[in-house]
């Protein structure tokens, strides 16, 4: 068995699996069950004033037969009385010492709101706190959440002074509603943040009803934007969560958020920096249950792998990830199709003639039947085809090695200008004559 445990900030876990701020961690009954399951720590839904939600609140977008691709949601923050949650997470701790339980939080961006709630939440034994500037409706309109999360100095201001209070571990969660999300990052850095947490829901409208006319979902004929999530983010996520790993700028420890939905998507998100994960969405649609499959299959990847701890996971892909200049562009692949595999479907055929490179052949064998064959020398490696095919292994993109010496963009950029300052200008050719 590998060793599953994590620690994000001095915040330790029995495994990198929390349950995100959500629906799932509501009340005291729902995280001590997620406990019991084995979920390693969770993340109360979100602290505030208490507020009241609509109903309807949440809706999906079901996509090529799978039901919850995505997922969008206007429900706020909690509903429930701050007095009845702390009681509720102190009872939690005490059944479940070691598990991890985070407090996330909201207030007006006023340094006595910050210090006050800060204050109250410590005394119940937290083991960290979430700042919570992410939510993109509802509690934005009101100046929290994202409207925060959107505007670096507010970021950095409302982390130093939860930091004047805190003496738990404090993780700043980040909206992806935003052009660079490692601007807010480092702002919260420099405000003091002990690690971030990213990303929150993305600014979204699940759809609108064909035969109502109504938006989905509606309160009483009326919609809003609200909150996406679930698989259909997942890239997004994993993108922000690379472009802050390998940052110099924020160079603290994260946590990953985004469209998790089994374990590796759990070890993609911690290759590309993340300490551990919380997930949503699809607790939300299988249950707590889904914990035995997360933790046995990422034991047996490890295992797999000869890796004894979860930890050494972390970041072993940032460094492979980089700016589009710093590719080589004479890396060459060519798509190469398995006639024996192939079944003539003829969807790469279509794909690549309709909008591709014009590059696969029809061909006619001795014996009258027909095959597919790439022309490799118009072959561009788009991989267009090999995504379309739908069985696996019939195109492979094989690597061409050896054509030319590497070359990134970055590098042609640096010979041109050497090569032009090396050529003689109009004046040094006037005095040599």
């Amino acid at each position: 068995m590998a060793d599953l445990r994590i620690n994000l900030a001095g915040i330790e876990s029995p495994n990198p699996f929390w349950l995100a701020s959500a629906p799932p961690t509501n009340t005291g009954y729902q995280v001590q069950r997620a406990f019991e399951a084995g979920w390693g720590g969770a993340v109360w839904k979100t602290l505030g004033d208490p507020i009241i939600n609509t109903s309807a609140r949440f809706a999906a977008v079901h996509f090529g037969g799978r039901r919850v691709a995505g997922f969008n949601n206007i429900e706020l923050i909690t509903d429930r009385p701050l007095e009845v949650n702390l009681r509720e997470i102190a009872e939690t701790k005490k059944r479940f010492p070691g598990h991890a339980i985070i407090a996330s939080l909201m207030v007006e961006p006023k340094r006595e709101k910050w210090h006050e709630i800060v204050k109250r939440v410590e005394e119940v034994g937290v083991d960290g706190l979430e700042l919570n500037f992410g939510c993109p409706h509802g509690m934005a309109e009101r100046g929290m959440g994202a409207a925060s999360g959107q505007q670096p100095d507010l970021v950095e201001a409302q982390t130093m002074w939860v930091k004047e209070a805190a003496r738990m571990p404090v993780i700043v969660k980040l909206t992806p509603n935003i052009t660079d999300i490692t601007a807010t990052a480092a702002a919260a850095v420099r405000g003091g943040a002990d690690a971030v947490s990213l990303i929150n829901t993305i600014n979204s409208l699940a759809g609108v009803d064909l035969d109502t006319w109504n938006t989905v979902p509606h309160v009483g004929g009326r919609g809003t934007h609200g909150g996406y999530c679930g698989p259909a983010v997942k890239p997004i996520a994993l993108n922000m969560v690379a472009e802050c790993a390998r940052n110099p700028e924020v160079g603290v420890p994260i946590s990953g958020i985004g469209g998790i939905s089994d374990w590796r998507d759990a070890v993609e998100f911690m290759l590309m920096g993340a300490t551990g994960v919380q997930m949503c969405t699809a607790v939300m649609h299988h249950g707590f249950r889904i914990i035995h499959e997360l933790v046995e299959g990422l034991n047996d990847y490890l295992d797999d792998k000869g890796i004894a701890g979860v930890s050494e996971l972390v970041g072993r892909s940032v460094e492979r990830y980089s700016d589009w200049g710093a590719l080589d562009l004479n890396f060459k692949v060519v798509a190469r199709i398995d006639t024996d595999t192939c079944i003539s479907c003829n969807k790469c055929h279509i794909a690549c003639e309709d909008t591709s490179h014009q590059c696969i052949e029809r061909h006619t064998a001795a014996d009258g039947s027909a095959y597919l064959k790439v022309r490799e020398e118009d072959c561009v490696g788009c991989n267009l085809c090999s995504i379309v095919c739908p069985v696996d292994g019939a195109i492979e993109m094989v690597e061409l090695p050896g054509l030319a010496a590497p070359m990134s963009w970055n590098q042609r950029q640096t010979a041109l200008a050497e090569l032009g300052s090396a050529e003689p200008k109009e004046n040094d050719t006037k005095e040599a004559v």
